[in-house]
């Protein structure tokens, strides 16, 4: 019999996993309401899996017939720990007796992830590089197969070799990569269709059952296709290719509509043929490691969650630019623009994942209740309060860089902003008056995306009476999270420079990521396709948090739009249009991102 161990990870499935599932709508097709998976690589049949599930602090055992094990009492762990053991082996010594039965494979359980799109940008440079760095790491199931689908018309071998360019052996580099590779390769697969034919995904339903060789199928789709075919694709996926006896599960990528009223019709049309919790609207950037981290940083360190109120903070602000314009992708950006791009999603989640009450547990629903708190809190926001730009042509070093409109994909007379910056309220108990600044652009001077929280000066302070060299009303505490690129998180203190004299300056107490840790930061996409598979629904978009994001800004949208709103130009490679200088200082701000000592 194996041992009974109190090491646990819910990141593997050597060991198993919990999944749940409710039944597809426009399907005939039933489903359990929830299953087990033990994966027998290197296990009995009938070993089990022990979950501290991160949604309470409650011990789960799951057998594989179905059988739960709990132990509720959160503040005995050690008693509770030695009675789960004890229960634990009551039960083995009665599952011991039913080992051979039924062990003929049929109870297992397979995996069957298609990518809608495969022949995409997106599928051949995140995707399938992600989905290698899960098998690469053992995150996968036993049994998984990987099935590429899209409209091109492709082999098996073709499309390995596409994809085989995009994977690389990244992670710590080991010998074994090109093994692993060729592996993973075997277990890809390809057919083509139409995104709108009931009869080709049922010849996908086919191939994929012949994979799946009868154990329990549970299927994942990724919908990396334009947002106008995404219904067409879940409606035959539901209909002719959803699993019979598992779970069926569907990513899809924003753009979540243009407005309020276009994201309520495509969650409609998608809820015809789903139940809510088998959409998993995918923002990348919840899955990078800082985001995640920030809820860490806040609740598991003292000395920030009580400053984490307008009493200290001053301010916040959250910042993205990149250093390169649309090239060549200008046709698709200028149907969006750079607010709902990246300011009514990435950063707007983000805001509402720093400024969220502490949520009762880390169950997913507990979260997203919380960020839905903050959402429908927040101020509509003002026309005055949001200045917008668009960057133009540039020489620089004898380099002429194009301006926005010199992309032959975007029409001449365009007026689509490709910088924003925005100044946003949230009215309640917390944060009554303290200003969140937004700003994003495109061809700015660096490359970046963080999260500024500049804390209120020292009242009274006594170094300000006296010639320290240092202005401390303005030279205040400042907490840096730095998403990208080189994490690192750092807080700046005034501090004593060494020698006789009292002149003050202000220095970095630095986390740098790459310095404090060797392991190699897992890409996003790693992440957020494993939380799809585990049924793990924290860091995707639930429908009423994607409600309340686009009620808060289509109006400017449409404002900005009806009155054909012209954007202040800058050149390319520059920090933005000045409009943003002066809506900061509106708001008795300093943008963090120029100072001299960022």
């Amino acid at each position: 019999m194996a041992s009974l161990s109190s090491s646990v990870t819910s990141r593997s499935y050597r060991s198993g996993y919990l999944g749940s599932f409710s039944p597809l709508k426009g399907s005939n097709r039933q489903r359990p309401l929830s299953f087990l998976s033990a994966s027998p690589r290197g296990l009995s049949s009938h070993e089990l899996c022990i979950r501290f599930q991160r949604n309470s602090t409650r011990s789960s055992v799951f057998m594989q017939d179905g059988a739960i094990v709990t132990n509720s009492n959160s503040t005995e762990s050690a008693s509770s720990l030695k009675g789960l053991k004890e229960e634990v082996l009551s039960v083995l010594s009665q599952e011991a007796a039913k080992v051979g039965e039924g062990s003929d494979g049929q109870s297992q359980s397979t995996v069957s992830i298609t990518v809608v799109g495969a022949s995409g940008d997106l599928a051949k440079k995140k995707i399938f590089p992600a989905l290698f760095a899960l098998y690469y790491e053992d995150c996968l199931p036993e049994h998984f197969t990987i099935f590429g689908y899209s409209r091109s018309k492709m082999t098996d071998a073709e499309l390995r070799n596409m994809v085989s360019k995009t994977l690389t052996c990244r992670i710590d580099k080991r010998a074994n990569c090109g093994e692993k590779m060729e592996e993973f390769l075997k277990r890809c697969f390809y057919h083509s269709g139409q995104y709108d034919s009931q009869e080709h995904f049922t010849e996908l339903d086919k191939k994929l059952k012949e994979h799946e060789a009868g154990r329990m199928s549970n299927r994942l789709f990724y919908l990396s296709i334009p947002p106008n075919i995404f219904v067409d694709a879940v409606k035959c996926a539901s209909s002719s290719a959803s699993s019979v006896n598992g779970w069926t599960r569907v990513i899809v990528e924003k753009p979540f509509g243009r407005d309020s009223e276009t994201s309520a019709a495509l969650t409609n049309s998608l809820k015809q043929y789903l139940e809510e919790d088998q959409i998993f609207r995918i923002d990348h950037y919840l899955g990078k490691e800082l985001v995640e981290n920030l809820s860490v940083l806040r609740f598991s360190n003292l000395i920030f969650e009580p400053l984490w109120s307008r009493q200290y903070i001053r301010n916040v602000q959250f910042i993205f630019s990149e250093d390169f314009g649309t090239e060549g992708r200008g046709g698709y950006f200028d149907h969006y623009g750079i607010i709902r791009d990246i300011m009514q999603n990435h950063l707007l989640q983000i805001l509402a994942l720093f400024a969220m009450e502490t949520p009762v547990s880390l169950d997913a629903e507990d979260i997203r209740n919380e960020k839905v708190k903050v959402l429908r809190s927040m101020r509509p926001i003002q026309v005055e309060d949001v200045v917008i730009g668009q960057y133009k042509s540039h020489t620089k070093g004898g380099v002429t860089y194009p301006g926005y409109t010199d992309d032959k994909t975007v029409p001449k007379d365009s007026l689509t902003p490709t910088f924003a910056a925005a100044a946003l309220f949230i009215d309640n108990a917390r944060w009554d008056g303290v200003p969140f600044l937004m700003k994003a652009g495109k061809a700015l001077h660096t490359r970046r995306a963080e999260i500024r929280v500049q804390f209120r000066h020292v009242p009274g302070n006594l170094y300000n009476r006296n010639n320290t060299g240092c202005d401390l009303d303005k030279a205040t505490n400042e907490l840096v999270i730095r998403v990208q690129p080189d994490e690192a998180i750092y807080l700046k203190v005034n501090n004593k420079v060494p020698g006789l004299g009292m002149r003050l300056d202000r220095s970095n107490l630095n986390l740098l990521y790459s310095a404090r840790y060797s392991k190699e930061i897992p890409d996003a996409y790693e992440r957020l396709l494993l939380d799809a598979i585990e049924g793990e629904r924290r860091l995707f978009i639930r429908s009423d948090e994607l409600d309340a994001a686009w009620s808060l800004f289509t109006p400017l949208l449409k404002e900005i739009e009806e009155k054909k709103r012209i954007p202040e130009y800058y050149p390319y490679g520059s920090r933005g249009p000045v409009g943003a200088h002066y809506l900061a200082a509106k708001h008795k701000v300093q943008w963090g991102d120029i100072s001299l000592d960022q």
